[in-house]
């Protein structure tokens, strides 16, 4: 028997100040059975750092053939194409040629430092490609950020996130690896 996906609901109250964008989503989040609480959280910080009202999450693991997250246009046409973790160069290279810009947020720590090395030239070359690495020094932190129904504070400002559930708050560090 095939396992099924856990339903969380979040409330993401945004304050970018870096892009100038102040919003409210009310998100309905399914966690795949092979997802860790805390990949599902730098899932909502990817939306959060990118938010936009036609922004929408797809069926990430579930599909390779659709990014974690992804904005199309009015008219259909894929704006931006949001992935996690170390995907392959080879999928990046479709997605920069499918969508008008694509975004990679990673928060492994020396893993995703290697991957990034690895495949460092091979990234560059893919101009409409945005490399950003999540320093989280402690990702249980944020797995016990988890609960079925959050309410989420996003503070973004000079390369840092703050945030806010349950009385608690996060610091994390964005580095810009590219792009």
């Amino acid at each position: 028997m095939a396992l099924k996906a856990t339903i969380f609901k979040a409330v993401l109250e945004i304050s970018d100040l870096e892009r100038q964008y102040y919003g409210t989503h009310a998100l309905t989040v399914a966690q795949h059975p092979s997802e860790t609480e805390a990949r599902m959280m730098v899932r909502l910080l990817a939306f959060a750092l990118h938010a936009d009202e036609e922004l929408k999450f797809t069926r990430g693991l579930s599909s390779v053939e659709e990014p974690e997250i992804w904005q199309k246009s009015l008219s259909g046409e894929l704006e931006l194409w949001i992935d996690l973790g170390q995907p392959e160069v080879r999928r990046l290279r479709q997605a920069s040629g499918k969508a008008r810009r694509v975004v990679v947020v990673t928060s492994g720590g020396r893993a995703a430092e290697i991957w990034y090395q690895k495949n460092r030239e091979e990234l560059a070359r893919m101009k409409n490609l945005t490399v950003i690495n999540l320093a989280v020094q402690d990702q249980e932190t944020l797995a016990g950020l988890v609960g079925r129904n959050m309410e989420l504070q996003l503070t973004i400002s000079d390369g840092q996130i703050w945030l806010t559930a349950n009385g608690q708050t996060v610091e994390i560090a964005l580095e810009r690896w590219q792009g």
